[in-house]
């Protein structure tokens, strides 16, 4: 069991949105502002590692004809709880993101980890790659969240006092004299965040595996008779 490459492949090599392409509809839908973009992370995290943990369990005692139904009831299962958990304790960011929260349970990226990961490994190796993914997906909707957010409203993470306490209003900011452009919180401007930093990520990944020229070596002039 690797836990390094797990954990690279989650965050990095085929991260769900920026090596996958998967999720795009929650990816444009929440990330007008990094603090739903982050909520929406947390909480499809949190999915992604108990439902890989409850697959994993059970991967030996479920037949294979009927294991995708089972996996979906559970993953419905959890999102409920997580919906009917934010809307108790959160109530306010419950009502921005809405609906997004219960579209979690279509997210082809968590049902994708149970049937190509969970359902083949133990339940230590799928928790990891639960986590691994899920924070990647995190750290993908949240710079799209904060890059949108700054240029469409001139802000940074604007309400992050619903999400991580009054303890951390400290977060919220704004750009003095600038009111933000409105294409970048409408669809268009996510598209163009989202391809923008594809072509970044590209183009380190290009750079990173470009092997370096050799320097050639120039020989040593022969010795004067």
């Amino acid at each position: 069991m690797n836990i390094g490459g797990i954990v690279r492949d989650g965050l990095w090599e085929n991260n769900v949105v920026f090596s996958q392409m998967l999720a795009l509809c929650p990816t444009m839908a929440v990330t007008t502002t990094g603090t739903n973009a982050l909520a929406m992370g947390l909480a499809t995290t949190a999915v992604l590692v108990v439902s890989n943990v409850l697959v994993s369990m059970i991967r030996t005692t479920v037949s294979s004809q009927v294991r995708i139904p089972v996996f979906v009831v559970l993953i419905a299962t959890l999102v409920t709880i997580v919906d009917m958990a934010m809307n108790a304790w959160a109530h306010e960011l419950h009502k921005i993101l809405g609906l997004f929260i219960a579209l979690i349970v279509v997210n082809c990226a968590i049902l994708g980890r149970a049937e190509a990961f969970a359902s083949k490994n133990g339940v230590v190796a799928s928790a990891f790659d639960g986590l691994a993914t899920g924070l990647g997906f995190t750290l993908a909707l949240t710079v799209i969240g904060l890059i949108r957010e700054l240029l469409g409203s001139g802000t940074l993470f604007a309400q992050a006092s619903l999400l991580l306490g009054p303890g951390f209003a400290f977060l919220e900011m704004r750009l003095p004299e600038y009111d933000g452009a409105l294409l970048m919180i409408l669809p268009p401007g996510g598209f163009a965040v989202l391809g923008l930093l594809l072509a970044a990520k590209r183009v380190f990944e290009t750079r990173r595996e470009t092997p370096r020229q050799a320097v050639p070596q120039v020989p040593a002039s022969a010795p004067a008779a």
